[in-house]
């Protein structure tokens, strides 16, 4: 028995790697947006005649910016504003022109603007915010008592609470990092006065936060973008012109409304992205397994 597992896990492996040899790997961060964005890229792909495999929730920046680099994924989607203070934060690029030179000489291309900008703000409470008089993250500095939750990424990103902290002189101790849903979860039960969220989350609305005025400009434009390796075009012909057909194509409601299927309403990824692509560029939704078995050999092969 032991032998036959591990010939079917030679298997596995082996038609794993067979398929990165000759399809497309996209790969997503660890939140419902990315991976929604990833079955969308995946589904334009295979509609395109390429085999296609979404590695889906991989982690974060770093890791899915060094598994393209490495030539482990061929290509995912990021945001203008972490590319500039994250990926190229040692010589932030001033313009898109510049931004593309930059990703270039690592190999790598980007696309136009996928259509919307989910930047990060602060949300609080309501009731909360209207008790202590706090509508801007300026007014943060009055209350140095305040309990703070944010993204386990936030805490540490270019842009995140360090570089937040010494911009408006923020006095907080009570810091602490924790899972981007949880987050919600802490802020609703009272045990969090305010966290840092995307601007295109489905939960905003539902719990009825207030976003905090960026009244000093932190936090840049994060237009969303696909980013891919520049040898992609002469490696798969087609691929990328199939993955560009998204550009321009989701706004920020219609990516609002993206997410709400998933985070509120219970739907997987893999639906919400079919239901887009069938509806925008009449796509018909993918027919393959997505059962125990597909998911374990993708694990497996990761």
């Amino acid at each position: 028995m032991r032998r036959l597992a591990l010939i079917g896990m030679g298997l596995v492996l082996l038609g794993a790697n067979g398929a990165r040899a000759e399809g497309l790997t996209i790969g997503s961060k660890s939140f419902t947006e990315s991976v929604i964005l990833g079955e969308i890229m995946a589904g334009l792909a295979r509609d395109a005649g390429i085999a296609a495999r979404h590695r889906a929730q991989l982690g974060g920046t770093r890791i899915l910016w060094s598994a393209l680099k490495g030539g482990e994924i061929d290509a995912y989607p990021e945001y203008t504003g972490t590319i500039a203070r994250e990926i190229l934060a040692a010589n932030p690029p001033r313009d898109a022109a510049a931004m593309r030179r930059a990703l270039s000489t690592h190999g790598i291309a980007m696309s136009r603007p996928i259509g919307f900008n989910n930047t990060y703000a602060l949300a609080m409470k309501p009731a909360i915010a209207d008790r202590l008089g706090v509508k801007s993250i300026s007014d943060l500095a009055r209350h140095p008592r305040l309990r703070l939750g944010f993204s386990n990424e936030f805490m540490d990103r270019g842009d995140g609470w360090p570089a937040l902290r010494r911009r408006y002189a923020l006095p907080q101790t009570r810091v602490r990092g924790i899972d981007h849903d949880l987050a919600y979860r802490g802020l609703a039960a009272g045990d969090i006065d305010a966290i840092d969220i995307y601007t295109t989350d489905a939960e905003i609305a539902y719990y009825g936060l207030r976003l905090l005025t960026d009244d000093r400009g932190h936090f840049p434009a994060y237009d969303a973008v696909l980013l891919y390796r520049a040898d992609l075009a002469k490696r798969l012909p087609g691929a990328v012109k199939a993955l560009r057909r998204i550009e321009g194509r989701i706004d920020a409601s219609r990516m609002i409304a993206l997410n709400v299927q998933v985070k509120l309403d219970g739907k997987s990824e893999r639906t919400a992205a079919a239901g887009f692509l069938e509806a925008t560029l009449r796509i018909a939704p993918d027919a393959r397994d997505s059962g125990l078995w597909t998911r374990l050999a993708d694990r497996t092969a990761e």
